[in-house]
């Protein structure tokens, strides 16, 4: 079904560094003299905000879902239209060697919090894995407290409830999801500042759409907004128009490993960078119209390397891998008013660097007391001429490592390659450099050491998966004063019994095969409000329905029947090839009455206590509701 858009398109013409801890400053005593060089150097300069206007920078940060960097025509993709992105790199600076991490939600965290995502809490992308410990302190916290609008629109990916969530970590205005990996494309369930809410149309389209509003309801203050898109991560889907122009459009530009390279896979994947060029190129244009373009730092990154086998500029690797490209990403910043136009930045950089540099720029004082790993890259924007340092920015993912100096990639089997002459990474130089090759690895040991701490690395599993070695123990805090519901997603709840996920991604599930008075599905909880609270689940069942459900606390329970049978077809959400990910329905709220639960941990168990016909339901959350105090 052809989807049309009720707008009109709108089209864009064409230093701090603080040292880690002192084991690893002992091991690296060189790299972190250097350094401190530059902390000297920086510290010594002026703020970088322009004290001329009246008011500080407007801050737009711009992030692409399983974006690589080959993925754009400005970086030699013939393939690819992003004409708006084009003319944002060359109305900015590049960096032509930025890092982020190897999948989601470890890029998030860095970017947030200015550190190696290990430190952070954060030890995998699902299950409650990807949560940011609350100590953290984000971006958005310090835009916040300078005086700052602050709005995240998108793809958290770092945490749903209590302490973890947007509203928490200094965002004023939330509307996306908090889960990773999304299933939904089209009229997707998202939530607004903790609350459910119905988005509309191509989600791309729906997030940018709530991003102009915020822009435009915050024209005459200062304002941080963070778009999270979630394209083009599968699954998939992109609406007509971009796949009519797409579906037969021819690929100069393939992929080495030609076999595995499914072209329609890469022409849907273009065409969702063709539609998220046109969102940022309506974004664009909103701050033209509005007067604020001058007055904008706008910056564009990827959070890892491209999802699919397609052209990747003859780098090795892609999303998952921590070889230059898995982790190499595109970085544009845009601000007309201190920038240059058209300059690119050789020396290298990374999402841990986005913190530090960003409030330098804006002249606003940093939120927290912990140290960053990240360094203040102002100087390079405005064209300082004091010396830069050799720095080395450090990769992880699935129990592999590796590390890159401007020059050179130490790779996770420990073969050294010099990267401007092979990025490709084909050619192993440690006999030929055995000197760079043992600092690196020192270099890289001793990095291991500090950031773990003795907390174990994230794993590979067979079949591919990714997990922690050890499971999260932190229970989901119920009743935190930021939000009146806590949702419980089917993705962070544990089946027993005949229970099973519809996907073996959890981030987009729902429970199913509920068969049995046996079976449960249960959530680890941390009341830390005492209270009476309402218990909503979202379920579909088929004809004829009446099975009763039971949830449980400790020694107090609730329950009710399912009414009205509720069996709503699977959504087709137009994908244009076979997805991985679970198909979803459209699921009906429920509410089993009010509980009072009593602070403390435990686990809020679903059961049935009986079932009519085969199965119980299928349930995609629960959703504790606060009740409001009297």
């Amino acid at each position: 079904m052809a989807r049309s858009h009720w707008w009109g398109k709108y089209a864009l013409s064409s230093k701090t560094i603080t040292p880690v801890s002192k084991s690893f400053m002992n091991t690296c005593s060189q790299f972190f003299f250097l350094a401190a060089t530059a902390v000297a150097v920086t510290c010594g300069a002026s703020a970088a905000a322009d004290k001329s206007t009246s008011r500080p920078p407007n801050v737009i940060v711009l992030l692409a879902d399983d974006q690589g960097w080959a993925d754009l025509a400005v970086n030699g993709n013939t393939n690819a239209r992003t004409p708006n992105l084009d003319s944002l790199a060359r109305a900015g600076t590049t960096f032509d060697r930025f890092y982020v991490c190897p999948v989601c939600s470890p890029t998030r965290a860095e970017f947030l919090t200015g550190r190696y995502f290990p430190r952070t809490g954060v030890g995998g992308v699902d299950s409650g894995r990807e949560r940011m410990n609350p100590a953290e302190k984000t971006i958005a916290d310090s835009f916040k407290a300078a005086g700052y609008a602050t709005g995240l629109f998108g793809k958290w990916h770092n945490g749903g409830q209590g302490p973890y969530h947007p509203n928490a970590r200094g965002f004023d205005e939330f509307h996306g999801f908090t889960a990773g990996h999304w299933g939904w494309y089209f009229d997707a369930p998202l939530e607004h500042n903790g609350e459910p809410v119905q988005g509309r149309g191509y989600i791309a389209d729906d997030l940018i759409d709530h991003a102009l509003a915020f822009v435009a309801d915050n024209r005459t203050r200062p304002f941080f907004c963070y778009v999270a898109f979630n394209t083009p991560h599968s699954p998939f889907c992109v609406p007509d128009e971009y796949w009519h122009r797409w579906k037969d459009a021819p690929l100069p530009l393939r992929s080495p490993e030609t076999a595995r390279e499914d072209l329609a896979t890469t022409r849907c994947v273009m065409a969702m960078n063709e539609n998220l060029d046109w969102n940022v190129g309506r974004l664009l244009q909103q701050l033209t119209r509005l007067g604020l373009a001058d007055d904008t730092i706008v910056v564009y990154f990827s959070d890892n390397g491209s999802n699919t086998p397609r052209w990747n500029a003859g780098m090795k690797g892609r999303k998952g891998s921590t070889d230059e490209g898995g982790v190499r990403a595109p970085f544009f910043i845009r601000w007309p008013q201190r920038i240059a136009a058209g300059a690119t930045v050789k020396e290298i950089a990374g999402a841990i660097d986005l913190h530090p540099t960003l409030t330098q720029l804006a002249g606003i004082p940093r939120v927290g007391a912990q140290p960053l790993d990240g360094i203040d890259l102002s100087p390079l924007l405005l064209g300082k001429k004091d010396p830069w340092p050799e720095r080395m920015i450090f990769s992880h993912w699935a129990g592999r490592f590796s590390v890159r100096t401007p020059r050179y990639r130490l790779d996770n089997q420990g073969a050294l390659f010099d990267l401007p002459a092979d990025p490709g990474q084909q050619t192993d130089v440690s006999n030929a450099e055995p000197a760079v090759a043992a600092r690196l690895r020192t270099a890289l040991a001793a990095w291991k050491q500090d950031v773990f701490a003795g907390t174990p690395p994230v794993a590979a599993q067979p079949g591919g998966g990714q997990r922690p070695m050890a499971s999260d123990a932190r229970p989901i805090p119920v009743g935190h004063p930021v939000h009146a519901a806590t949702i419980l997603p089917a993705g962070e709840g544990i089946p027993a019994g005949g229970v099973q996920r519809s996907n073996r991604f959890p981030n987009c599930t729902y429970f199913t095969h509920w068969t049995s008075v046996e079976d449960t599905m249960t959530w680890d909880i941390d009341v830390v409000t005492a209270g009476s609270y309402e218990v909503v689940m979202e379920y579909a069942c088929p004809a004829p329905g009446g099975s009763t459900v039971e949830a449980s606390f400790r020694n107090v329970r609730v329950s009710a029947p399912i009414r009205p049978s509720w069996d709503p077809p699977l959504r087709n959400n137009e994908d244009r090839v076979g997805r991985q990910e679970s198909f979803l329905k459209d699921f009906r709220p429920l509410s089993l009455g009010t509980i009072q639960l009593e602070r403390g941990r435990g686990e809020l168990v679903l059961r049935a206590t009986k079932i009519v016909g085969g199965q119980a339901a299928e349930i995609y959350r629960v959703t504790l509701r606060r009740a409001a105090a009297k």
